[in-house]
């Protein structure tokens, strides 16, 4: 499927923004040796909110909003990150998945974001129409050090673009912006769910997801496990599609994070059992606490799943 203008043009407008609003932002913007434009959004500087709304914007492409609402967390007050979009499968299938393995040797990250769309490597693409050929590619790397020149090779080399028509937006989990910049991923966890459970993606028309933020950790893996936790245990998801209701009242109870094994318990305490080995984990449990089906084909609505709130508060507060 072709859109106008593309998700790394849409990106490439947004990453261009946020370069001019550096100071606002509290972001840094430079350039590699290989030409590669990086903005830092939270390894060597600061960085902030409005920054993680910007870099949540940019792995969607442009394709979604995303804004912060008053939220709850157990009776506290908290902040809710809210995702809301009419091109859910381009918005986060297509561009803020972290779907890209990069290994280069000691170097390993996830690439999100809508390079992926160019790269089109992954197997999703061969389900999913939105591959594309970029002039400029944007994408999104959750890491504590920025790449070093063999990374940025590798993903030039890899993009078949000179270094200089790549920008990457970097920042960690345990960093403001890369904090909420992964919260922001809520609707994105539901779409891979029904993805892996062989829903046809082309009955989604709009997606709505929230999550509350987290505090920000000051250790990665703490942020990893409260990241993952906000959207385990404190995700909600509304989908409107266009389908039979006997098929979601089917598949319906397998969307949940409630229908894995290991659901119940932070995840840093699972991923410890599991030896911090994210291939242990049992992947059902990627996904939102709860997820609701706004029929539009028969009127009727579906509600599945449960929120968590001890455990949110066993993560959030520890």
């Amino acid at each position: 499927m072709s859109l106008t203008p593309s998700l790394n043009e849409r990106a490439s407008r947004l990453a261009d923004v946020m370069a001019q609003n550096a100071s606002f932002l509290k972001v840094a913007v430079t350039q590699s040796q290989t030409g590669t434009r990086l903005i830092d959004c939270g390894i060597n500087i600061d960085g902030g909110l409005q920054a993680g709304l910007a870099m949540a914007r940019v792995c969607l492409a442009g394709m979604a909003d995303v804004s912060l609402t008053p939220g709850d967390i157990a009776g506290f007050p908290g902040v809710t990150v809210q995702v809301a979009t009419d091109h859910p499968v381009a918005a986060c299938l297509a561009s803020q998945y972290a779907g890209w393995a990069i290994s280069v040797g000691d170097n390993f990250a996830m690439g999100s974001g809508p390079m992926r769309a160019h790269y089109a490597k992954e197997p999703l693409f061969n389900e999913i129409p939105y591959r594309e050929t970029a002039q400029a590619v944007v994408g999104c790397l959750e890491t504590r050090q920025p790449p070093d020149r063999s990374v940025l090779q590798h993903i030039a080399d890899a993009l078949k673009l000179p270094p200089a028509k790549v920008t990457l937006l970097i920042a960690p989990a345990s960093s403001q912006a890369g904090n909420l910049q992964v919260v922001a991923r809520s609707l994105e966890t539901a779409l891979h769910k029904l993805h892996t459970l062989k829903f046809d993606l082309k009955q989604i028309v709009s997606g709505f997801g929230s999550a509350p933020l987290p505090p920000v950790a000051n250790k990665e893996a703490q942020a990893i496990g409260r990241t993952n936790d906000a959207i385990l245990y404190g995700g909600r998801v509304v989908l409107w599609v266009r389908a039979d209701d006997d098929q979601l009242a089917e598949i319906g109870p397998k969307v949940p994070s409630t229908a894995s094994k290991d659901h119940g318990e932070p995840f840093a305490d699972i991923l410890s059992r599991a030896g911090h080995d994210f291939y242990k984990i049992d992947p059902m449990l990627f996904s939102p606490a709860m997820i609701v089906f706004h029929n539009l084909k028969t009127g009727k609505t579906h509600g599945f799943g449960r929120m968590e709130p001890e455990v949110l508060l066993r993560s959030f507060f520890a």
